[in-house]
C-alpha cells in the first residue's frame, strides 16, 4: 500500500507543478492512523498531509458534486467502488467531467474500525498490509475478518479513468453479494418485519447515511422540507424512522451502486445497505442483470420503458 500511495503523491504533485489541475480530491492524515477523512488539497505542500491506507474506505465521487462545478480542473483518485458512482453521477448530470481528471487506485479492501473494537483494538495509530492480511499492534488478521462489509463482497474494477495506479494485486470476494438477501427473503413476511423493525429502531435520524450517499443529491431533501411534515429530528412515532429509510432506499433504486457508503457510517450499524441490494437483485431478477454506474449513457431498467417490461401483477398476483 505504501508504494501506491507514494505514486498517487507523485502523481498529484506532477499535475499540481504543471496546472494541468488545481486541486486534488483525496484522503487526509487525521490524529491516528484509522482517523482518516476525505480532503482537498490545494497545494504541493498541503500533501504532506495526503495518505491512502486501509482505513480509506470514503467514497470521494459524491464530492465532485460542488467541486467540479468551481473554476479549474480537480484531480480524484477513485477507488473501483468509487468510480461507479462517479460513472452514475455523470449519467445523472451531476458532475461536469470536463473540469476532473480521474485517477483509478488499486484497493483489496478496507478495514472497519467498529470490526477492530469489537477484536479489542481502539485507537489504531499504524497498520501493514498484504493482499490477504491487515497486522495491527502486533496482530494479524485475515481481511475477511475485518474489512467492511461491502469490501468483503467486491467485484469491481475501477472504471473511466484518464490514469490509472495498480500494481495488479487483487483480492478475491469472500461473499456472494446476495447471500443475505437470499436469507431474507427465505423468512416469513413476519420473520422479516420482525427483523426490519429491530433493526430500524435504532436509528437517531443523525442523517448520516443520506449525507453520504452518492446517490442523494437533491438540492433539498424533503426530509429537511418543513413544509412536509416530516421534517422532524427525532421520531415522532414508531413508524417513522422506518418511513425514512423505505422512502430513502426507494428513491435510489436502480441508480444505487451498491458502494455501501450508508452502512459504512451509521453509528448503530444498521445494515442499510441490504435495502437497496434487495431492489437490486430485484431489479436483475425482472429486468436483467444491470449495474449501476456501469456506464455514463445507457438508461436504467426502472427509467427505459420497453413493451416487455415485467407486468406487476405477474410477481405480485392478480389480487394484491
Amino acid at each position: 500500500m505504501q508504494r501506491i500511495e507514494t505514486a498517487m503523491i507523485e502523481k498529484a504533485k506532477a499535475l499540481l507543478s504543471s496546472g494541468e489541475v488545481t486541486r486534488v480530491l483525496g484522503w487526509k492524515k487525521g490524529e491516528l492512523g484509522y482517523d482518516v477523512e476525505p480532503c482537498v488539497f490545494k497545494s504541493e505542500e498541503s500533501l504532506k498531509d495526503f495518505c491512502y491506507n486501509v482505513f480509506c474506505g470514503a467514497n470521494l465521487s459524491k464530492y465532485l458534486v460542488e467541486e467540479s462545478k468551481k473554476e479549474g480542473k480537480i484531480l480524484v483518485f477513485l477507488k473501483p467502488c468509487d468510480s461507479y458512482s462517479f460513472n452514475q453521477l455523470i449519467k445523472e448530470h451531476r458532475i461536469n467531467k470536463e473540469n476532473v481528471y480521474t485517477v483509478g487506485v488499486e484497493c483489496q479492501g478496507k478495514v472497519d474500525p467498529y470490526k477492530l473494537k469489537e477484536n479489542g483494538i481502539e485507537m489504531v495509530d499504524s497498520a501493514v498490509e498484504t493482499v490477504d492480511t491487515v497486522t495491527v499492534k502486533g496482530k494479524e488478521f485475515k481481511k475477511e475478518e475485518i474489512i467492511l462489509g461491502k469490501c468483503l463482497t467486491c467485484t469491481k474494477k475501477p472504471l473511466s479513468y484518464d490514469d490509472i495506479i495498480s500494481f495488479n494485486e487483487k483480492r478475491e470476494p469472500v461473499l456472494d453479494r446476495f447471500e443475505t438477501v437470499k436469507k431474507l427473503e427465505a423468512m416469513t413476511a413476519d420473520e422479516r418485519y420482525a427483523f426490519w423493525k429491530d433493526q430500524l429502531s435504532n436509528c437517531i435520524r443523525c442523517n448520516a447515511c443520506r449525507n453520504v450517499c452518492p446517490a442523494c443529491t437533491c438540492t433539498k431533501c424533503v426530509f429537511d422540507n418543513d413544509n412536509s411534515g416530516i421534517a422532524s429530528k427525532a421520531n415522532s412515532d414508531s413508524f417513522e424512522e422506518k418511513l425514512f429509510h423505505i422512502i430513502r432506499a426507494f428513491h435510489v433504486a436502480g441508480r444505487c451502486t451498491d458502494c455501501g457508503e450508508c452502512s459504512r457510517v451509521c453509528p448503530q450499524h444498521i445494515p442499510l445497505h441490504l435495502l437497496n441490494r434487495k431492489f437490486i437483485s430485484d431489479i436483475d431478477r425482472l429486468y436483467g442483470e444491470y449495474q449501476a454506474g456501469e456506464d455514463t449513457d445507457s438508461k436504467g431498467p426502472l427509467t427505459n420503458y420497453t413493451t416487455g417490461d415485467v407486468d406487476p401483477s405477474d410477481v405480485f398476483g392478480g389480487n394484491n
